[in-house]
């Protein structure tokens, strides 16, 4: 029962990258996942990827710029609202009574944590939030978010066009699995970033 409805899901989402619209589904994904939407956009790039391979860097450009727009929303969101949402979400990751030394470590490290974090299942809203309510340099910020977004989405993409008919085989037979393995790192992303900020 579970399985079926999987198999339709990845159905469903192979189906997406024909449509007209699927493009711009796929920055709105990229896009909110970057700033407040817990779903990665690889959920649908990997099956659309694989039904358009012809369209792999144009999807993989298509999420860099969508979420490096994304990744600016957040950080607007923790440099602005800092007194409301950033002090609520500095207490949620148990970053309050660190705040004064995860601001030094981020005066020295922040190009580092934001390029490591970028391409890791840590969710990149994290990364954008906390770079905005530590006021990271913002041109830098967004000039290390094109690199390391850019370099996650085309890894992704050249992985698929090497090894495209090899993971399309093993995701008809295997896509309820890819989803609770994605699940899976989605929130050990969080836990780690708890951990290790």
């Amino acid at each position: 029962m579970a399985g079926a409805m999987f198999q339709r899901l990845y159905q469903w989402t192979l189906s997406l990258a024909h449509h007209r619209s699927a493009p711009w589904a796929l920055a709105a994904i990229a896009f909110a996942e970057s700033s407040f939407f817990p779903i990665p956009p690889d959920v649908i790039l990997v099956p659309m990827t694989l039904s358009r391979p012809e369209r792999a860097w144009t999807y993989a450009g298509l999420c860099t710029a969508a979420s490096v727009l994304g990744g600016a929303l957040g950080y607007l969101i923790g440099a602005m609202l800092y007194d409301t949402i950033g002090q609520w979400l500095i207490a949620l990751y148990g970053y309050a009574s660190r705040i004064d030394d995860i601001r030094a470590f981020y005066a020295q490290w922040g190009w580092a944590f934001i390029l490591v974090k970028g391409l890791t299942p840590i969710p990149f809203k994290l990364v954008t939030i906390v770079s905005g309510l530590l006021g990271y340099n913002f041109p830098l910020f967004i000039a290390l978010s094109l690199i390391t977004r850019g370099g996650r989405f085309f890894i992704l993409a050249g992985l698929i066009n090497r090894f495209g008919p090899h993971l399309h085989n093993l995701l008809e037979r295997h896509f309820a699995i890819f989803i609770i393995i994605l699940l899976a790192i989605i929130g050990a992303g969080f836990v780690i970033a708890v951990r290790l900020i």
